[in-house]
């Protein structure tokens, strides 16, 4: 007779955290490196990000911090 592997400890873990999306193994997600500002901006004080249908709008101000409006 089979029996079914025990239950991994990650799954408990993933429980464990509410920012992950529940079922998300951490296993299977890779990692990801932060994108830099200057990397989004690219030279300009504002870009415009198209996100779920609705258009955002990301600025860099003179005192170097960012606003992100809808």
């Amino acid at each position: 007779m089979m029996t079914a592997p025990p239950a991994s400890s990650s799954a408990a873990a993933a429980d464990q955290n509410p920012s992950r999306p529940p079922g998300a193994d951490p296993a299977e997600v890779p990692p990801t490196s932060p994108l830099t500002s200057a990397a989004l901006l690219q030279g300009k004080d504002v870009v415009h990000i198209e996100h779920n249908g609705a258009v955002y709008r990301l600025q860099a101000t003179r005192q170097g911090k960012l606003i992100l409006t809808k």
